[in-house]
């Protein structure tokens, strides 16, 4: 709890100001979306109209530094890049690219055959038998 009259101040201020880049935060959010709903719709120059409209939102929100202005680039990066990729066949990844599955089984197994062949090559001891 505030207790001097500049500290309850400051908390009052606080309030309103958090507020505030809450809702500037929430616009960020409002205007990538409105970009990757064009994306998703496939019209290579929709997206682009959309993304033109929109990172003027991004770039006001960064320079006021509600976001720092590395992530607003980042957010324009990958923005464009999927705007880019609506003029190829191959489909949009907006989200972590997941590690290829490629079949190295033969490694695997090569790796397992020793350790099974040291396994066989030393037998296991009986277990002792308690003595009271």
């Amino acid at each position: 709890m505030a207790n001097t009259a500049q500290a309850r101040k400051r908390a009052r201020q606080s309030v309103k100001v958090n507020a505030h880049n809450s809702a500037l935060r929430s616009t960020l959010r409002t205007a990538i979306k409105k970009v990757l709903k064009a994306v998703e719709g496939g019209d290579k120059a929709v997206a682009m109209a959309t993304y033109q409209e929109n990172v003027s939102v991004i770039d006001r929100i960064a320079d006021k530094n509600i976001i720092h202005k590395n992530k607003a680039a980042r957010h324009k990066s990958r923005l464009t890049a999927a705007i880019k990729a609506l003029s190829t066949d191959g489909p949009v990844m907006l989200t972590k690219k997941a590690a290829p599955a490629k079949a190295k089984a033969a490694p695997k197994a090569k790796a397992a055959a020793p350790a099974k062949a040291k396994a066989a090559a030393k037998p296991k001891a009986a277990p002792k038998a308690k003595t009271v």
